[in-house]
């Protein structure tokens, strides 16, 4: 299992250590050859697999800061910083890696092996607003959840960025977590949001139609730290939420939420 030791660098970036790879770790080409013909549940056992082997690109730990200004019902002024995953989950090397799309349920076993928790709605336009990298949705329409067409979905996002580094948007819809009306009385649904426009507006609004063993090629895990600074403190994501006067600092969504697929 991969482990977690944070150190905050100048209050940007959260280093993750992790353990190094080992000569004939698994590239994301090859995960995508292996996992070719694969239903979700195989795909998912096997990014698991590999995700616990440590097969994950470095750059990939290096959680980035979203700081932001904030004020309460009191008025009361803060200055809050939450880290996340430059990108979505992925598999490979240094060398050669690929993004996966997830189901919920796998989502939900990479975030807590990390510490982490996956965005909340307002989160995630947070995220885009502070990216550096913003590039154009693609979407594409024929065999969605297929994995040969989450591979392709990889290949295009890779041909477009053309190298660029730092936390990037624009490319997935995000599985997020959101409030218990948003489910609708349904406990087996994924929550999904984003996608932005070059405009700033999302494709997908929130949305819980799908079951919580759907993924396509267009979704997305973003990791998101479990502990975020608030005037430099670190308070716990959970009881931030549960806090009435800050919760709204990181959702726009009223009544409980729900944390975990």
């Amino acid at each position: 299992m991969i482990s977690l030791l944070a150190a905050i660098a100048c209050n940007k970036n959260l280093h993750v250590r992790h353990p190094d790879h080992v000569a004939g770790s698994i590239s994301g080409t090859s995960f995508y050859k292996q996992a070719a013909a694969y239903n979700w549940k195989q795909r998912d056992s096997l990014f698991l697999e590999y995700f616990n082997q440590g097969n994950v690109p470095d750059f990939f730990f290096q959680f980035k800061a979203v700081s932001f200004n904030y004020k309460d019902s009191l008025g009361n002024a803060y200055r809050i910083s939450f880290y996340c995953s430059p990108d979505y989950a992925m598999i490979g090397t240094n060398q050669d890696w690929a993004r996966v799309p997830l189901t919920p349920l796998a989502a939900q076993v990479m975030a807590d092996s990390l510490h982490c928790f996956l965005p909340t709605r307002k989160m995630v336009d947070l995220i885009y607003q502070q990216s550096k990298v913003k590039l154009e949705p693609v979407p594409m329409y024929a065999y969605r959840d297929s994995t040969v067409t989450m591979w392709q979905h990889h290949l295009i996002i890779e041909g477009q960025r053309k190298g660029m580094k730092g936390l990037i948007s624009g490319i997935k819809k995000d599985i997020v977590i959101c409030s218990e009306a948003a489910f609708k009385g349904k406990n087996d649904r994924v929550a999904i949001y984003g996608w932005h426009k070059p405009d700033g507006k999302p494709i997908q609004p929130l949305y819980t139609g799908h079951v919580n063993w759907y993924a396509d090629y267009s979704h997305g895990a973003r990791m998101i730290y479990h502990k975020i600074r608030v005037n430099n403190k670190w308070i716990d994501y959970r009881d931030l939420f549960n806090n009435p006067l800050l919760r709204n600092a990181l959702t726009d969504e009223a009544g409980m939420m729900i944390f975990n697929y």
